[in-house]
Parts: structure tokens; sequence; C-alpha cells
């Protein structure tokens, strides 16, 4: 199962500034929309399917480091995987680079606590979905590190993990 999972987006007039950067909340929306998209591309799984079942995602935390400006109408790529899982929460790492994959922009790591909507309370993973996650899970990143120590070595060094 690929564990890397990326597609491309350009960057659209009305989420930039006057000097055309990327506005800085819209880095976590077009991430976060990278992830859903890459759910269901790659995993053929619909956050849709899990809301009608009662259950969710919320986030739980967002921590972004900015490296470099994503300008208007650049074309960017944005890469997502699942760092760590717990028996309540997912930690899912998504990066915004250039469309070469040369230049990391942005790193977003962003903690989702699942929730049951019925109760609106924190519930643990079904076994069905933990042996799903195991794999899909990348090991070996720096947790204790953080996002912070996670983007000096993506800044220096292309796209892999």
């Amino acid at each position: 199962m690929q564990k890397l999972l990326q597609s491309f987006y350009t960057i659209r007039f009305p989420d930039c500034d006057p000097f055309g950067h990327l506005n800085n909340s819209r880095y976590i929306d077009y991430m976060l929309n990278a992830r859903e998209d890459h759910l269901k591309d790659f995993y053929q799984m619909s956050l849709d399917t899990f809301y009608k079942d009662g259950l969710g995602w919320m986030v739980s935390s967002h921590e972004i480091f900015f490296i470099r400006p994503a300008v208007y109408n650049e074309r960017v790529a944005i890469q997502s995987c699942l760092i760590d899982a717990g028996e309540s929460h997912l930690l899912v790492e998504m990066t915004l680079w250039d469309e070469t994959l040369k230049i990391c922009k942005a790193i977003l790591w962003t903690k989702f606590i699942h929730v049951n909507l019925k109760t609106g309370r924190k519930e643990k993973h079904n076994a069905a979905f933990s042996e799903f996650v195991k794999t899909v899970l990348v090991e070996g990143v720096d947790l204790e590190g953080g996002p912070q120590k996670r983007t000096l070595i993506l800044s220096n060094a292309s796209s892999k993990i």
C-alpha cells in the first residue's frame, strides 16, 4: 500500500495576499483538502461514509512551519502521510512543495481525534481501521523532534520521507 500520497494544485488568486503570496491560513486549507483527496483517490475512503456511520475525526492541533512562499498561479505538489497513530488519534504530516519537488515550502502536522458524532465523545478506532492504519503508517519519522526538526530535514532535501 502506498504511504506517501501526492497530488498537484494551482494557487488561486482569491487565496493570495496583495503581494501574490498564498495567505497563511490558506496553506492549511490546501493541505487538508489535499489529504481528503488523497484518502479518496489512493485508499477509496470517503469521509461521507464515515460521517453517515456517525464517525469522524476532529482536529486536535495544527503545527505549521512556513519555509518559502507559494505564489499566485504557481503549480505546487502537496504530499501527505500518516506518521503516528494511537487508539483514538492520528498524526498526519502534510507538505507543500514546488512543482519539481525540490523546494519544500511548508510543513503541517495535524493531530486528529477519532470522535463518535452521535455522542460527541472521543472513541477508539475499530479493529478493521486499526489494521488498515498499520499498512499505511510511515515509520522512522522523529516524532520527538517535532515538525520543527522535520522542517530542517525537508528544507535541505528532496521530497523523500
